[in-house]
C-alpha cells in the first residue's frame, strides 16, 4: 500500500460493490469513512445530501475519494425515475467534486462511478475508453455525470472515470435475479441473445479500484473483463453451471413490456467492451473467463 493513501472517503457502498471493495480496503490497512445519507450511526461516516452543496471542510484531509453513489437503474422507467437517475448521479458528483476543489486539504485522488451504458447500443463494435459516446438514456447519464467530476480534475487532482460493466457478485445485484429462474429451468436468453453483455466478478472489480488507487490511470477507465459474451452464451454458461436446461427464451417485445425503457438499454443493448487502459497499465484479472467465475461466485 502507498504510504499517501491512507485515509478513503468513499460514498455508496451498501450494494454488492461495496460488499467486495470494502474487505478489500480494510485488509490492505485503508481507513475508511463513508459518505451516509440520513443520520451517521458512528465516528466513521459523515452525513450528506446529494442534492445539496457539500462543506468543503467535512470532506478535507482524505488522501482518496472513491464516489460510487447513485439511484438504482433498475426498475421501470418513469419520468421520475428517470429524474432521481440523472440527478443523483449529476448533482452528487458535482457537489461532492466541488466541495473536494475547495477542500482546505484535497485528496490525491478521485475515483467516481460511471457506467459502460455511455457507449449505447453499438451491435458488435469493440469499445475501448477512446470510443465515443452513444445515444439513449443512459449514455446522457454516463456523459453528465462524467462532466459533473470536471471541478476535481481542474485543480489537479488526479480523476478516474470508471465505466463498471454488468457486476457478478454473490452479494446481490443482477446475478442473484437470475438464479431463481434458472435454477427452476425456465432461464433462457433476451431477445436474440446475440447482444454482447460486458461483465465483470465483483473481487475483480475490487482489485481494479485498489489497482487505479495505487497508480497513474486517470480519466475514463472500463472496467470490464476482457472476455465479453454474448447473451445467449451468458444464459448458456450460467445454465450449465446450475447444471439445469436453458429452454425458455423471452423475446425482445417481452423484455420491452415487462422492463419498457430499461429493458431496451440494460438488457437488449449491446457492448462489446474492453478494458483497454486496465490491461496496457498491468492488471491481472482473477476470473477472465466466465465459467470459473459463475463457478466460484455460486460457491460463495
Amino acid at each position: 500500500m502507498s504510504a499517501a493513501l491512507g485515509r478513503v472517503l468513499v460514498s455508496g457502498v451498501s450494494g454488492p460493490i461495496g460488499a467486495a471493495l470494502l474487505p478489500a480496503l480494510r485488509e490492505r490497512g485503508y481507513g475508511i469513512t463513508r459518505l451516509v445519507r440520513g443520520a451517521k450511526s458512528g465516528a466513521d461516516q459523515i452525513t450528506w445530501d446529494p442534492a445539496q452543496p457539500v462543506r468543503p471542510q467535512s470532506v478535507s484531509g482524505f488522501d482518496a475519494v472513491i464516489h460510487l453513489a447513485g439511484e438504482s437503474v433498475v426498475g421501470r422507467w418513469s419520468a421520475d425515475k428517470k429524474r432521481r437517475i440523472l440527478d443523483s448521479r449529476v448533482q452528487g458528483t458535482r457537489h461532492l467534486a466541488e466541495a473536494l476543489a475547495e477542500a482546505p486539504q484535497r485528496p490525491r485522488v478521485l475515483i467516481s462511478a460511471s457506467a459502460i451504458g455511455f457507449y449505447g447500443d453499438r451491435g458488435d463494435e469493440v469499445l475501448t475508453e477512446d470510443s465515443r459516446s452513444g445515444k439513449g438514456f443512459l449514455a446522457e447519464v454516463c456523459r453528465e455525470a462524467e462532466a459533473a467530476a470536471e471541478p476535481a480534475e481542474e485543480v489537479g487532482i488526479r480523476t478516474a472515470q470508471i465505466r463498471i460493466g454488468l457486476v457478478l457478485s454473490p452479494a446481490g445485484g443482477a446475478l442473484q435475479k437470475m438464479l431463481t429462474p434458472f435454477r427452476m429451468g425456465v432461464g433462457g436468453n433476451m431477445g436474440s441473445g446475440r447482444q454482447w453483455w460486458s461483465w465483470i466478478e465483483a473481487q475483480d472489480l475490487a482489485g481494479a479500484i485498489l489497482h487505479i488507487l495505487r497508480g497513474n490511470l486517470a480519466g475514463a477507465v472500463n472496467l470490464v473483463a476482457p472476455s465479453p459474451v454474448s447473451n445467449a452464451e451468458f444464459c448458456k454458461t450460467l445454465a450449465g453451471v446450475l447444471h439445469r436446461p436453458a429452454i425458455l427464451p423471452m423475446p425482445a417485445f417481452v423484455v420491452r413490456l415487462a422492463f419498457g425503457q430499461m429493458g431496451d438499454e440494460l438488457l437488449l443493448a449491446s457492448q462489446r467492451v474492453q478494458p483497454a487502459k486496465l490491461t496496457a497499465s498491468g492488471f491481472s484479472f482473477r476470473h477472465s473467463e466466465l465459467t470459473k467465475a459463475l463457478q466460484e461466485i455460486l460457491k460463495r
